[in-house]
């Protein structure tokens, strides 16, 4: 693995720490980031509500709440299709919420993926449809490419709102409202680009609630609309969106709400996913933990159930739900292990040196394929899309590593593909499947010339060189104004030089070990390194580590620990 390290001017850390009151550490990781004046510092470190720009910035917004309240007003049916990922159900649930707080009932549906495919199918329109025909049919997480299906609902009668942050791969649709920044190329967007949809659904509210209270709309003055960003950053983070502007803002509260976690629903799902109430959520809890169980019901069932349980305020209902999603997700485990063990087989034998990885089996369940594609792309460091079986079709997902951009390389192999959309670190694919060796070998291409031919070396980003006796308390307060870390704002790895161990690494589990190390002082610093176990560094030598820093809560203790990433001999 190769080490980088770009060094900030010192004279830039030097200023920043001063004007802004931070250690030259945390000086260095906010000049990384973009910060380099002690406004933005102030703003990055301590984002407040408060800061959240005018929604009726974002264009089309007027005309979303105007719709919106005409609808209210008047009483008609309204429809919400959510798709069926954490982004799509926690949108769903967010506006399904604020709806019913005004008096509305709206009816909800998810495509399934088995039956409808991804999003705003003809086949999920008609699933919506059998309760009645709705006065305002609102699609989100989905749609902005669906100019067909919108316009078969609007020769119906039916009025249209989408909101979406996914790419357009055509013009903007007309025949409806659509609220998503990619589509409109408009000066001064760049603020919203980075929102995924249950962001966007925020601001739509923000905006109906504040135009409604300059009315003295009692239920608007009673609304708190920061009560809503758990679900803002269920979404945000399991998106892989990047955590910066308002993202980070959002992102930031709504941990802290999730904290405590006043929905039922929520509570339940914490409690089957091993998340402790009360104790501080990271972006990795709803990545690895409640992210995969509200997702494991919309690839092998149905995610409308995802949603009842955000929604549901019946507390047996929520336990019984939670369990059935847990049980949804060990059953997507061992699915997603069987494929990845043949898929990792594949590349073995047959894919090794491609810079670029498509795989295809008939037998592949096409709901957890994207998770392979991650795990794949992971493990040989580069993009890698994995498809499954349907009819004609082969379906699935890919995913990226940092520095390739997967839109504009599907973009050259558009003329093979049925369907495709999503963003630059993870896409939706269909093609035909006489099209898949051609495919194969555009999409190889794409990525030599998007790299330009440099090997898939791994590398490690080292974000500040710190001594051992800069580890302490005081840092990591510090680090915990820089949280959430996520896209756009990397959880920092330190290099510590010329480390020496003295005792031998404790191996546990089989895989993993633990050590400490002194610093100058001779304070005992504690680590681990977790499936490092093959590569225990030797005692007695100069040693380069590649740290990350954790708090670590152990029978009510809070412990500061080190991370093991890498080792290296010392030059």
């Amino acid at each position: 693995m190769r080490w980088l390290y770009q060094p900030s001017p010192p004279a830039q850390v030097a200023a920043l720490a001063q004007t802004a009151g931070v250690s030259p550490v945390t000086a260095e990781l906010l000049l990384r980031v973009g910060i380099s004046d002690v406004q933005h510092a102030e703003l990055f470190l301590r984002p407040t509500l408060a800061s959240l720009a005018d929604p009726f910035l974002l264009k089309y917004l007027d005309r979303a709440t105007a719709r919106l309240r005409r609808a209210l007003a008047a009483k008609e049916d309204i429809v919400v299709l959510g798709d069926y990922d954490v982004d799509g159900v926690s949108s769903t649930a967010l506006l399904v919420s604020i709806l019913r707080r005004f008096g509305a009932s709206p009816r909800f549906i998810v495509p399934r993926r088995m039956e409808d495919g991804y999003g705003l199918s003809r086949s999920a329109i008609d699933r919506a449809l059998e309760g009645g025909r709705p006065g305002l049919f609102i699609a989100l997480d989905c749609g902005t490419n669906s100019r067909d299906e919108v316009a078969y609902l609007v020769s119906l009668g039916v009025d249209v709102l989408v909101v979406d942050h996914h790419r357009s791969k055509e013009a903007p649709m007309t025949s409806g409202i659509l609220i998503n920044p990619h589509a409109h190329d408009e000066a001064g967007d760049d603020e919203w680009r980075n929102l995924c949809t249950v962001g966007l659904v925020f601001k739509l509210v923000h905006g109906l609630v504040k135009e409604l209270r300059a009315e003295k709309d009692e239920i608007a003055h009673s609304i708190k609309l920061r009560d809503y960003l758990d679900l803002v950053a269920l979404g945000t983070v399991a998106d892989l969106v990047p955590l910066l502007g308002e993202n980070r803002t959002m992102a930031r509260h709504g941990l802290r709400i999730l904290q405590n976690a006043e929905r039922p629903g929520l509570r339940a799902l914490m409690e089957v996913a091993g998340v402790r109430l009360g104790q501080t959520i990271m972006p990795v809890d709803v990545s690895f933990r409640l992210g995969p169980r509200i997702n494991a019901s919309g690839r092998l069932a149905d995610a409308a159930l995802s949603v009842e349980l955000m929604l549901s305020g019946d507390a047996r209902f929520c336990r019984e739900t939670a369990r059935q999603l847990d049980d949804f997700n060990r059953e997507r485990q061992d699915i997603e292990r069987a494929i990845t063990e043949e898929a990792e087989r594949m590349v073995e034998t047959q894919y090794r040196d491609a810079p670029g990885i498509v795989l295809y089996a008939d037998g592949w369940h096409p709901g957890v394929v994207g998770i392979v594609a991650g795990r794949i792309s992971r493990k040989y460091h580069r993009p890698c899309i994995v498809l499954g079986n349907e009819g004609v079709l082969a379906k699935g997902s890919g995913r990226s590593v940092d520095g390739i951009n997967l839109i504009e390389i599907l973009t050259e192999c558009s003329p093979l593909l049925s369907s495709w959309g999503g963003h630059p670190m993870a896409v939706g694919v269909a093609l035909g499947k006489e099209h898949l060796d051609t495919f194969r070998a555009a999409f190889a291409e794409g990525i030599t010339r998007w790299t330009q031919g440099r090997t898939n070396q791994r590398e490690l980003t080292i974000a500040a060189w710190i001594n051992a006796e800069q580890v302490n308390d005081s840092l990591m307060e510090e680090l915990d104004l820089l949280h959430p870390f996520g896209q756009g704002n990397a959880e920092p790895i330190f290099g510590l030089r010329r480390v020496v161990l003295r005792q031998r690494p404790e191996v546990f589990k089989g895989q993993h070990f633990r050590f400490h190390l002194e610093d100058a002082q001779r304070r005992r610093l504690f680590g681990v390194a977790w499936k490092m176990a093959d590569r225990i560094p030797p005692l007695g030598v100069p040693l380069d580590f590649a740290v990350e820093l954790a708090w670590n809560h152990f029978n009510d203790r809070k412990l500061l620990q080190l991370e093991l990433v890498d080792w290296r001999p010392s030059e």
